[in-house]
């Protein structure tokens, strides 16, 4: 059968589908499939004639044969989804659903007549996620689980298995260090020197405000080098919304800054500190203005977690660690591995500052943190010069 010929009887059986004689359309379409060359448009065709003639067998046959030839031919997964959800297997019907959802086009982009399809398609995905997540949660809980006092990182487990979190992993930018947990926020009981710290935060919130009086004390976070690329980092380079005030930059202390804070720097004497010459420590106030986002980003290295001090806090303003989202709280600081995905909102109307500071993670000994010395140090020998570096 040549191009031509097929051609003439897609159109024609496409023409008998539009006009209501699914009998003839199938006729043509099963002539197509056996003759022709444009099979798969032509078992999409078929598997459609078929339902409207009620031929359920001849439905599905057409439409595995298609998914066989085409995987993610998103009209064949809906017609496929639909059989299984008419034969009662709902949980098989929703995969089908959600590979659908996945494959589909932006919303924009979405051919009118799957609008209402793709709409079913993700309130059955939403109803039987919501299903089996009151099954699991049932049966852990009459096995003793409580969300609110069971094993926190147990209850991450259960959000990844039900779909509700995803899994997040450290991804440093500059130095991985092997064989270190994975841990968004690390639990406060292994830092007691974070209590005096947070004693300490009327005092340091106290010289705070003496600099915020002052205009252009606050300079942009993230800001170009000149012998790097220019990058846009998500409309953040040079953009004031995020904007540092430095009691350290980059292992070497501020000496103006630092002396106009002699509370903050005394209420810092016990904190481990991760000492690396020309990096780190850095220890800043943060401020982020009304409505301003930080994107998700991924810290330098993971030989170190960031401590916040929250000091100037309206409400709203929420902060993204890998899957878990927390609330800024004035005066109750918290550590984080910053190599794990993270972002900021403030969504208030009013200016979020905190103070951030950077230190050793716990897990590292003493030998193992005078390496990481040592190799930064050899990097910087090799240059020769010290490096474009960034909390």
């Amino acid at each position: 059968m040549s191009m031509n010929s097929t051609d003439h009887n897609l159109r024609s059986a496409a023409e008998a589908l539009r006009d209501g004689d699914a009998r003839r359309a199938r006729e043509l379409f099963l002539h197509v499939v056996a003759t022709g060359s444009d099979k798969n448009a032509a078992l999409l065709g078929l598997a459609q004639a078929c339902r409207s003639l009620g031929d359920e067998a001849g439905k599905i046959a057409a439409i595995d044969q298609l998914l066989l030839a085409e995987p993610r031919n998103l009209r064949a997964l809906l017609l496929k989804a639909d059989h299984l959800a008419a034969m009662g297997d709902e949980r098989s019907a929703a995969s089908y659903y959600r590979i659908a959802l996945k494959t589909a086009p932006p919303q924009d982009q979405v051919p009118q007549d799957l609008v209402a399809e793709l709409r079913k398609a993700r309130e059955i995905c939403d109803r039987y996620a919501a299903q089996y997540q009151a099954h699991l949660i049932g049966q852990m809980r009459a096995k003793g689980f409580d969300p609110a006092t069971s094993s926190q990182r147990f209850a991450q487990s259960l959000d990844i298995v039900l779909g509700t979190k995803r899994i997040y992993v450290q991804e440093p930018r500059y130095y991985y260090f092997p064989a270190l947990p994975q841990i968004q926020f690390y639990d406060r009981g292994g830092f007691a020197w974070l209590d005096a710290i947070e004693s300490a935060t009327a005092d340091i919130r106290d010289e705070l405000e003496e600099i915020m009086a002052e205009p252009g004390a606050f300079a942009p976070y993230v800001q170009g080098h000149a012998n790097r690329p220019r990058k846009e980092e998500a409309g953040m380079l040079n953009n004031p919304a995020w904007s540092a005030f430095y009691l350290w930059k980059n292992g070497e202390v501020v000496a103006e800054n630092a002396a106009r804070f002699p509370k903050t720097m005394r209420a810092l004497r016990d904190v481990p500190l991760a000492r690396v010459p020309n990096r780190s420590p850095s220890i800043l106030f943060s401020l982020l203005r009304p409505g301003a986002h930080i994107p998700p980003h991924n810290g330098l290295v993971n030989t170190r977690l960031i401590c916040h001090l929250p000091l100037i806090v309206p409400g709203e303003c929420r902060f993204r660690v890998g899957n878990e989202v927390r609330q800024w709280e004035a005066g109750r600081a918290w550590l984080f591995d910053d190599t794990i995905e993270h972002e900021a909102w403030n969504d208030s109307d009013r200016t979020r500052v905190i103070l951030l500071f950077d230190v050793w993670r716990p897990e590292l000994a003493d030998e193992e943190r005078a390496l990481v010395v040592s190799l930064f140090e050899a990097i910087d020998a090799y240059s020769g010069r010290k490096p474009d570096w960034e909390i």
